[in-house]
């Protein structure tokens, strides 16, 4: 939600310099919010820090709670600075507004607008209301992206869908005997752990798990990811690595009666099994709605790819290319059929950024809807 100039106020550095500790605060709680945002809070008197805080986990304090717990009676007569507007509301916790009214502060400087229609410009009304000074859109686009998933979630009632692929400069994921490890360097696929530490569930279809027995984790870099497998038939590994979930738990989509010995095997390893009548990545996407997921990576082969594109399942791509020929026709490549016979019908990606992860190349971009 872009902010009303009409209400923004003067941005000086000093304002922008402790938006941005906010920032860094609430990335602490990355990829363990949903399906709540990030959020960062700072309390300052007399120009110095008095208080920090941010919203770990749905369910907990928000961050204004914690840093106004740490102020302490230093807050009365305070500037807080918080990343996402207060909210104004009654969900699992009290209102933010409310309790920055009872501490008594001065001053409030909002990173951005809380799009969520429950709160939406009212947290700010309330504080004017109780007479604090509020100042709005400090730092506005890096909040926005800290945000990026919470802010799709709620506007269009579904998570973010991230497609990621690595290929080589000649558009190969793998070689003609499907061999793929690796394609890009190891910085790129560090990348790609941290990648996994900000999303809340990471997908791939039976092919990779036969293929590759990935682990789909974040290899300690973070959060560990919801691993979720799409597999028809369930012809799968019966000793896949993502079959082990003391750590990170795996869910298995299938369709409704597949393969029911394999399914109870699953489950002795603690494997969630859902069933489904019909197995579809916007099927699987809707139940990981309902779970609070606020991103989804599809880390997936070329078939499944093009099917979650085709179905609206994905809106964000991150190509990884690495500068090196594998050649073959028959060599995979990271999107299948997806019916189109012109180059005309090719789909336009918008919003396109290109960036150098050592020698490899990051391509990042939305699918034009």
């Amino acid at each position: 939600m872009s902010i009303d100039p009409s209400i923004e106020s003067n941005q000086d550095e000093g304002d922008r310099q402790m938006m941005r500790r906010c920032l860094e605060l609430a990335q602490r709680a990355r990829g363990k919010t949903a399906p709540n945002p990030m959020v960062g809070a700072v309390v300052v008197q007399a120009g110095q820090i008095v208080g920090e805080g941010f919203h770990p986990q749905a369910g907990q304090p928000h961050a204004e709670v914690f840093a106004l717990r740490d102020a302490g009676d230093r807050a009365t007569g305070a500037t807080v600075y918080v990343s996402l507007e207060p909210c104004s509301h009654y969900g699992r916790t009290p209102p933010c507004a409310d309790a920055l009214i009872a501490a008594g502060v001065a001053r409030v400087v909002v990173g951005m607008v809380d799009p969520n229609p429950q709160v939406a410009g009212r947290g700010l009304e309330k504080l004017r209301a109780a007479g604090i000074a509020v100042t709005v859109g400090v730092e506005e686009a890096a909040c926005q992206a800290l945000n990026e998933p919470f802010v799709y979630r709620i506007t269009h009632q579904t998570p973010l869908g991230i497609l990621k692929y690595a290929m080589t400069l000649d558009g190969k994921i793998a070689t003609t005997t499907g061999h793929s490890a690796w394609v890009t360097s190891p910085a790129s696929r560090q990348m790609v752990h941290d990648l996994r530490a900000g999303c809340d569930a990471v997908i791939v279809g039976g092919n990779t798990v036969r293929r590759d027995n990935p682990l789909l984790t974040s290899h300690g870099r973070g959060h560990n990811p919801l691993r979720v497998v799409m597999s028809r038939q369930l012809d799968l590994p019966a000793d896949a690595q993502l079959w082990q979930t003391a750590e990170t738990p795996t869910v298995v989509f299938t369709e409704t009666g597949a393969n029911p010995d394999f399914q109870q095997h699953l489950q002795k390893l603690g494997v969630e099994m859902v069933e489904l009548p019909d197995l579809t990545p916007a099927a699987v996407t809707a139940n990981l709605y309902t779970r609070g997921a606020m991103s989804v990576l599809w880390e997936c082969g070329g078939t499944l790819a093009a099917t979650a594109i085709a179905d609206g399942s994905i809106q964000k791509v991150l190509a990884f290319i690495a500068p090196k020929l594998i050649g073959g026709a028959a060599a995979p490549s990271p999107i299948g059929d997806l019916g189109l016979t012109l180059m005309t019908q090719g789909i336009a990606l918008d919003r396109v950024q290109w960036r150098a992860i050592g020698q490899d190349l990051l391509v990042e971009g939305y699918l034009l809807s």
